[in-house]
């Protein structure tokens, strides 16, 4: 058993390590952009925070099929159906590539108009609106990078998404610098330069990716309807969910953004830098799903179980590290994004408090990925719903506009939210109904 326990860490280790770099990867860019126009003040950052908002909100209502494409890949590889895999693996590409041109339409649209009803100022919309623009421009990119980068992690392979991401994130930075300030013989063009960058950047994963997944997508004379029943049940209550997470943050957003610029310039550099414990947390979620699904494939339930509880184990070392650094050094951190006083202020606040609620949100976000990887994905919806619509939003909304309290209120019920989904996916888990879940057939 010892051995076998140690076999299972090794696999977790090998397995999670590239998808938590690819993750990281994957978020750096909007990281690296919101340092790199930081010199340019707090309206800048809060204009390039604003547009990544958007942006994130419209891929995230695709996100069913990136996730979607993961599970049942990972499920048909692990039973060893790998034609059938790479049947799927083309229909999902296929739909992310006509859902993301849609999204991509409506997005350059309806921005301008999403950011005057989140109260967003006159100023911080001019400058977003071209930035925004430009990245919904790209959106299509986005998503099929996604979805690639979980085709192949499905099926087991890692690296290859890890190192699409590492030459992504090389070429932004090349660009974005010169771009962004003029520098190197290039014009100064702002923020504008910043999603150039992104967009050429992305072409190029892409192009790699595509390249790298070509052997594993299989034809299929038709349309295949155990296929598509298969990608609505996981995918549908993945967007569901996703829908109804990013629905609250735009009111939780508004709550944040009646307090001022600088009050989200200081959330959106929080976020930053949260983000160096939330995605490598995302990203053993995606190992967990990975894993699972592919141990519950080749009916290995008891291997699946080890799987979950190594993947939790290291997100709690991993975020909980990143708490104490978060509560004990906010000021350096800050001062890494922004010189501005009143935001490294504000921002000290947001980093303690987050750094109290890292390993909630560790244990959350792996069950929720274990989950997922066994199909069980409507519940997840159903504690997303109950977190945000039941907890966090309503505790924001008495904070702001009954109360009229710090933001500090604001940013608390993040921790209570948490903590709630926490308890829920535990109960659920421990239950192992997801066990009587059918997602291939």
């Amino acid at each position: 058993m010892g051995n076998g326990v140690t076999q299972i860490r090794r696999s977790v280790m090998t397995l999670a390590l590239p998808v938590t770099l690819t993750t990281l990867l994957q978020r750096a860019e909007g990281i690296v952009a919101i340092f790199l126009v930081g010199g340019l003040g707090a309206t800048a950052i809060a204009a390039v925070g604003l547009g990544q908002l958007l942006a994130f909100v419209a891929t995230t209502l695709v996100s069913g099929i990136s996730v979607g494409s993961n599970v049942i890949v990972a499920q048909l590889w692990g039973a060893r159906r790998q034609h059938d895999a790479g049947e799927a693996a083309r229909h999902f590409l296929g739909l992310s590539i006509g859902v993301s041109l849609l999204l991509a339409g409506v997005g350059i649209a309806g921005n301008r108009f999403v950011m005057q009803q989140l109260g967003a100022e006159p100023s911080v919309i001019e400058l977003a609106l071209p930035y925004s623009t430009l990245i919904f421009l790209i959106i299509p990119c986005t998503v099929l990078i996604q979805v690639l980068s979980s085709i192949l992690q499905g099926t087991g392979d890692t690296k290859t998404p890890m190192y699409g991401l590492i030459g992504v994130n090389l070429i932004h930075v090349f660009l974005a610098y010169p771009l962004i300030y003029g520098h190197w013989g290039a014009p100064a063009v702002g923020l504008r330069g910043a999603a150039i960058a992104v967009g050429l950047a992305e072409a190029t994963g892409l192009f790699y990716l595509f390249l790298r997944c070509r052997p594993i997508l299989k034809k299929s004379a038709t349309l295949r309807q155990d296929l598509l029943r298969s990608i609505w049940e996981v995918g549908a209550s993945v967007s569901g969910e996703r829908i109804v997470q990013q629905a609250g943050i735009f009111i939780y957003t508004k709550l944040v953004l009646l307090y001022g610029t600088v009050a989200y310039a200081a959330h959106q550099v929080g976020l930053s830098i949260e983000s160096f414990s939330f995605l490598p947390g995302y990203g053993l979620a995606i190992a967990a799903a990975t894993m699972v699904g592919q141990s519950i494939g080749a009916g290995k339930y008891t291997r699946a179980k080890l799987e979950n509880w190594e993947a939790n184990r290291l997100a709690i070392v991993i975020m909980a590290a990143m708490g104490l650094l978060f509560f004990f050094l906010p000021d350096p951190l800050l001062r890494a994004f922004t010189t501005d006083e009143a935001v490294i202020e504000l921002g000290t606040m947001f980093l303690r408090i987050v750094a109290l609620l890292q390993i909630p949100l560790a244990l959350t976000m792996v069950l929720a990925g274990s989950l997922r990887g066994a199909g069980d994905t409507r519940f997840i919806m159903g504690t997303t719903m109950i977190g945000m619509w039941g907890v966090r939003v309503p505790l924001a909304l008495v904070a702001a506009l009954w109360l009229r309290q710090s933001i500090s209120l604001i940013w608390a019920a993040m921790i209570v939210d948490w903590s709630v989904r926490m308890g829920l996916l535990l109960w659920r888990y421990r239950s192992e109904r997801w066990r009587q879940i059918q997602v291939i057939r």
